[in-house]
């Protein structure tokens, strides 16, 4: 439903956190989805139409720099981060550089590639407290960057009836 909604409201995003970690095999966990995003009016007119497509609601921090938009649906406990700042990644273009593509059903989301991951998480664990669970994740997504991408999301495989497989 969130790669659909992006796709219908032509939101160009690309997905970071532990949501992305996960994609490319990582062991985490998450309760919400992270996005970076242009922070743009033409994008937030978007985001707009993407809450709607999704039956939410959008919250913005008090803090105004934040550069943090929420999607919130109460109902499916739905919680998406849309943030155009993101520590340890110096642009939009660098990030979707390095970023690949993951089909959900007829749709394509665009993920962070591992290395900037763990860039974000370095920065923002610099920047705010340094917890050793995130340490413990860092070093689990540094050492998938060891394996080949088909050793590390085997799991998301799903096995073609002409043969083959796809995620």
């Amino acid at each position: 439903q969130i790669a659909a909604a992006i796709h219908n409201a032509r939101l160009e995003a690309i997905m970071i956190g532990n949501a992305a970690a996960a994609l490319h095999g990582a062991p985490v966990t998450t309760l919400d989805i992270d996005f970076m995003f242009r922070k743009t009016q033409k994008n937030l007119q978007k985001l707009k139409i993407l809450a709607k497509e999704l039956n939410s609601y959008i919250l913005k921090p008090y803090y105004p720099l934040s550069g943090l938009y929420r999607v919130i649906n109460d109902e499916k406990e739905l919680q998406i981060d849309f943030m155009s700042i993101i520590h340890g990644i110096k642009s939009f273009e660098l990030l979707r550089s390095d970023s690949v593509e993951v089909e959900f059903g007829k749709y394509k989301l665009k993920v962070a590639s591992l290395k900037n991951i763990i860039k974000s998480k370095r920065k923002n664990q610099i920047k705010h407290l340094k917890l050793e669970s995130d340490k413990i994740i860092i070093d689990q997504i540094r050492r998938l960057l060891t394996l080949p991408m088909n050793k590390r999301t085997n799991f998301l495989r799903k096995r073609l009836p002409g043969g083959g497989s796809c995620l």
